[in-house]
């Protein structure tokens, strides 16, 4: 067993890893329901939105079930609040919306891969824009005086390429005739998927830069909250839209509430494989919390490094799936913005360098 402590590059080298395995399969088996020829059970596959619930489910009961056997809800306040007699972490105030955002973010996420491009665009364009959410989180927290390190420029250096990556794939020639900013329901995912990813890396940044020197991070509980939160969030919106027709009528009939409404009058055969398919979705959870909320790096490194290793993953799932189930390999320009992505990580390395030598010199790890 490779032990390391925290704060430490062997621990952030750890939850990379893990991190990168657990996409690879995510990413797999989304393949394996909805375009390969059959399923892995032998059925028809499946209709995108059926299986984005049924994944989406056992997702959620993977990272929902620790959270409650394990105690995790059990946050670790350095500011406790009294309400109604109870004693309770004045930090909820703030993981809850966070956990909200989550339950926005997912299943955007998978709403985005539905849209007529192809999957690698659609990846890039999310983790782009979630990298340069961190450097703007950074700048606003630096400015407000809550992040109290300096940002290296290898880390700017490395959001750069890592635009460059974007807009390569963003303003090169595609084949997909999709006029994404001039589509509604592009524009709309879009947007909810980056508001709620800028306020989720805000609120993860201010709870884990407010922390006093010393005090517990307590990435568990904050996880344990934000999940149950999202939890919540999830089961009230999925009844709302599944009572649409007859608290809305006429307005929500867009296909894909068909389509979920569907699923579950009619499962789809094998669902429940699904559901349990839905265990390496939630353990990516896991993963990309933690890196986002690593000890001692800022919004701008944790974002970089989260968003790059999921990139590389998707690239490495998109060439596993084409040995498996015939699908497209990335093109010529998909390459080149990875090349770009790898120098990305070049600099990342040197600044998790000078960062780790910074911590230790603190006495922080």
């Amino acid at each position: 067993m490779w032990k390391t402590t925290e704060g430490s590059t062997g621990r952030l080298l750890q939850l990379c890893t893990g991190y990168f395995l657990v996409y690879i399969v995510t990413g797999l088996v989304v393949k394996a329901f909805t375009a390969a020829p059959h399923t892995p059970m032998g059925t028809p596959p499946m209709n995108a939105i059926a299986f984005l619930g049924y994944n989406t489910l056992g997702a959620n009961l993977t990272c929902l079930l620790p959270v409650l056997f394990l105690g995790w809800f059990r946050l670790r306040s350095i500011r406790p609040m009294r309400v109604a007699g109870l004693t309770l972490p004045s930090e909820i105030l703030y993981i809850i919306p966070s956990g909200i955002c989550t339950a926005v973010i997912i299943p955007t996420t998978t709403l985005m891969y539905t849209l007529p491009i192809s999957v690698m665009v659609a990846m890039v364009i999310m983790r782009a824009s979630v990298i340069v959410i961190g450097r703007v989180v950074d700048g606003l927290q630096i400015a407000q005086g809550i992040l109290r390190k300096r940002i290296y420029w290898e880390e700017n250096a490395a959001v750069v390429f890592a635009v460059l990556a974007a807009c390569i794939e963003l303003f090169g020639p595609h084949t997909d005739g999709f006029a994404f900013m001039r589509n509604r329901a592009a524009v709309v995912i879009f947007t909810s998927y980056i508001a709620s990813y800028a306020i989720r890396i805000y609120i993860m940044n201010y709870f884990k830069n407010t922390r006093p020197k010393g005090a517990p991070l307590d990435n568990t509980g904050f996880f344990g909250v934000e999940q149950i939160s999202a939890s919540v969030t999830m089961v009230v919106v999925a009844l709302v839209v599944y009572q649409s027709p007859r608290l809305f009528p006429g307005w929500l009939q867009a296909p894909q509430v068909v389509d979920f409404i569907g699923s579950i009058q009619a499962p789809a055969p094998g669902w429940y494989w699904a559901a349990f398919s839905g265990i390496a979705f939630g353990l990516v959870a896991f993963f990309s919390v933690f890196i986002f909320m690593f000890k001692g790096r800022t919004a701008t490194f944790t974002g970089l490094l989260n968003r790059l290793t999921s990139l590389v993953a998707g690239t490495t799932a998109t060439i596993v799936g084409h040995w498996l189930f015939r699908s497209r390999l990335p093109s010529v320009q998909n390459w080149v913005s990875l090349g770009f992505v790898l120098v990305a990580v070049v600099f990342l390395a040197r600044a998790e360098r000078r960062r780790a030598q910074e911590l230790k010199l603190a006495q922080e790890i």
